[in-house]
């Protein structure tokens, strides 16, 4: 059967780093290059400029693109600062992949949810690189097709993060894992790698509120949800849901829902 090389998959590997690492190619890596993110966090060229790069980061480049790629001591979500980064990379080329490039105005990253089924793609590609005999290399080809078009899907799902919203999804992300406990503005800030006033500033640009209404939100919402489905006393709410003063906890939580915590239970599990 002949070979299809209008998609050739050139390599295609997994990389776990725990020490620093390199990779500069100002001149582009010569072929495409799409690579995922699947642990830790490391930082690369992004759109012109070096960037925070976290798991569930998609990272396309063309050819000629300047490529940059760099594994350090970068703070983990819990502030811990250690070299970890985790990958898949592939590395492609073909005139199939040089009409797909073109169907669409492509961002260096996209923010994907590290699916069974995307994960899957990647290892198949890599197991048939790992093959020492391979009469049928056009199956790389086939998945990689699908990669491809697959990474289109994604990116018409999601919407385009740029370096500097990037950075506020970020501080919203951080703000959704750690709502349940106590944090300053500066932990915040440490997180992202940026000053508390730029921290301030864009996140109130990219969502229209302050990071501590954004985490009074978050924390009334987990409150609400805990009051109607587990058996927590509501002392134990007010705690677990980030308030550490219960008076407090139940002003907000009236002014928010109309009523108090114990009403709100009371209505709530009535209609169950």
């Amino acid at each position: 059967m002949p070979t299809d090389h209008s998609c050739q998959v050139l390599t295609a590997g997994f990389s776990f780093h725990r020490k620093p690492y390199a990779m500069v190619q100002p001149d582009g890596v010569k072929n495409y290059l799409m690579r995922l993110q699947t642990d830790g966090r490391c930082r690369a060229r992004v759109d012109g400029a070096m960037s925070l790069v976290d798991a569930g980061d998609l990272l396309v480049f063309s050819p000629d693109e300047p490529y940059e790629l760099k594994i350090d001591n970068e703070l983990n979500p819990m502030g811990e600062r250690l070299v970890e980064s985790g990958d898949y990379h592939v590395f492609f080329n073909g005139s199939w992949v040089d009409e797909w490039w073109k169907r669409h105005k492509r961002p260096n990253r996209i923010k994907v949810e590290l699916s069974e089924s995307l994960l899957t793609l990647f290892r198949q590609l890599v197991l048939e690189q790992r093959r020492i005999s391979n009469p049928y290399p056009e199956i790389a080809s086939y998945y990689m097709r699908i990669l491809c078009l697959e990474s289109d899907r994604l990116l018409s799902e999601h919407p385009t993060i740029t370096n500097t919203n990037y950075v506020a999804y970020e501080i919203k992300s951080y703000i959704e894992e750690n709502a349940s406990s106590l944090f300053k503005l500066e932990d915040v800030a440490s997180s992202v790698g940026i000053s508390v006033s730029r921290c301030v500033h864009l996140f109130k640009e990219a969502f229209g509120k302050s990071i501590m209404q954004y985490t009074l939100d978050v924390r009334l919402n987990m409150a609400r949800e805990r009051i109607i489905f587990s058996p927590m006393t509501l002392e134990h709410v007010s705690e677990s849901s980030g308030f550490n003063n219960y008076t407090y906890f139940h002003r907000v939580f009236r002014s928010r829902f109309g009523m108090s915590p114990k009403e709100f239970r009371i209505i709530h599990r009535e209609q169950m």
